[in-house]
């Protein structure tokens, strides 16, 4: 009895024998059977053609892994949105490759002070950085540096009269102190406008001391002027900080307080390109009285007291400018030995006690 493969038959494959026979010593096997022509044929298709991927195992994971990453791209983006909308400068800074807090500029001042601004890097001051290597180069411009603080019914005001007093307060400040065409050696006409005509000491020392400026009459105390034929101010910036404070003074006024530090850049009238500083430091104390108690005009104030103190604005200078040393002799050098810094606003302001004293920088 031959094997049916050797009579061109279809063959049983060598495994299925290999388990018949050792499942036939057990009686337990039946001998295969040969498989049908269609069905050897439906065999060989199947060995011959590749096996495909099933479908749910190639979508289903991608679909998971998208919605997955628009979950996170979406919460990233409501997190950057979010510190975006709290720290606007901080998320500057980070999308550029780092914060660096030396270069952000300084929050408003709210309250003294307790250390003086540290040394800036950045060499001397150029036309077009002219606050490079002062501390004022992180200092608000104009009236943005001189804080207003929040209003409250003080006195014979309401809170939102206190609100405009203090408002009407930095607009004298700004025309005595910011105001270009006053800065250019102009009249101060929109400072004085704001005091009280009714206060005939204060009209007499300022008619005096813009007209014949002396010892007793400087009106550097009160107002910011350069001589145009010897100093040209350097850009449209003028660096600021301080604060106002108030209180309720004599007979129910409003007494208002301004302590402000101002950073003047200027160069030489004639050209070239020397940039120096003046720094004036100005405090100015004023009322807004109770015209039921007080003969006043409304909107003006009553000034109580003013001092002020310079750097590089002129050693013993009478002449009703602020007059800048050039040529390397801006660096704020006095005629004693008494120094100060001029950044510095830790310390309250005191009567002047004369004389010139020396800058530790400028």
């Amino acid at each position: 009895m031959g094997k049916g493969g050797e009579h061109g038959g279809p063959d049983v494959p060598d495994e299925v024998w290999e388990q018949f026979l050792r499942t036939s010593a057990d009686g337990t096997a039946d001998a295969p059977k040969e498989p049908s022509a269609r069905a050897r044929e439906v065999a060989a298709r199947l060995r011959a053609e590749p096996a495909e991927p099933t479908a749910w195992r190639a979508h289903t994971p991608v679909r998971r892994r998208r919605r997955k990453g628009w979950y996170v791209a979406g919460f990233v983006a409501a997190l950057a949105l979010l510190v975006v909308a709290v720290d606007p400068g901080g998320f500057v800074g980070w999308s550029s490759g780092g914060d660096d807090a030396a270069a952000r500029p300084l929050a408003q001042e709210t309250e003294r002070p307790t250390q003086a601004p540290p040394e800036e890097p950045g060499g001397r001051a150029t036309l077009a950085e002219p606050f490079r290597g002062s501390p004022a180069v992180r200092w608000a411009d104009g009236t943005a540096g001189i804080t207003v603080p929040a209003a409250r019914a003080t006195g014979w005001m309401t809170r939102d009269e206190v609100a405009r007093a203090l408002a009407r307060t930095r607009d004298f400040l700004a025309a005595a102190s910011l105001d270009p065409a006053v800065l250019r050696g102009g009249h101060p006409d929109k400072a004085v406008a704001l005091i009280n005509p009714h206060q005939p000491d204060m009209r007499s020392f300022v008619t005096a001391a813009l007209r014949t400026p002396g010892e007793d009459h400087d009106p550097l105390t009160l107002f910011s002027r350069f001589d145009p034929a010897q100093a040209r101010l350097v850009g449209d910036a003028v660096k600021t900080r301080g604060r106002l404070t108030y209180r309720e003074g004599k007979r129910g006024a409003l007494e208002v307080t301004a302590d402000v530090t101002y950073v003047y850049p200027v160069a030489p009238a004639g050209g070239g390109d020397e940039v120096v500083r003046v720094i004036v430091r100005r405090e100015t104390v004023v009322s807004w009285d109770d015209p039921a108690k007080v003969t006043t005009e409304k909107e003006t104030l009553t000034v109580l007291s003013y001092r002020a103190e310079t750097t590089n604005g002129g050693c013993d200078n009478l002449t009703g400018y602020l007059r800048p040393e050039f040529g390397g002799g801006g660096s704020g050098a006095g005629r004693s030995d008494r120094t100060v810094d001029p950044y510095d606003r830790t310390r309250p302001m005191t009567d002047a006690e004369g004389g010139c004293w020396n800058a530790t920088r400028s």
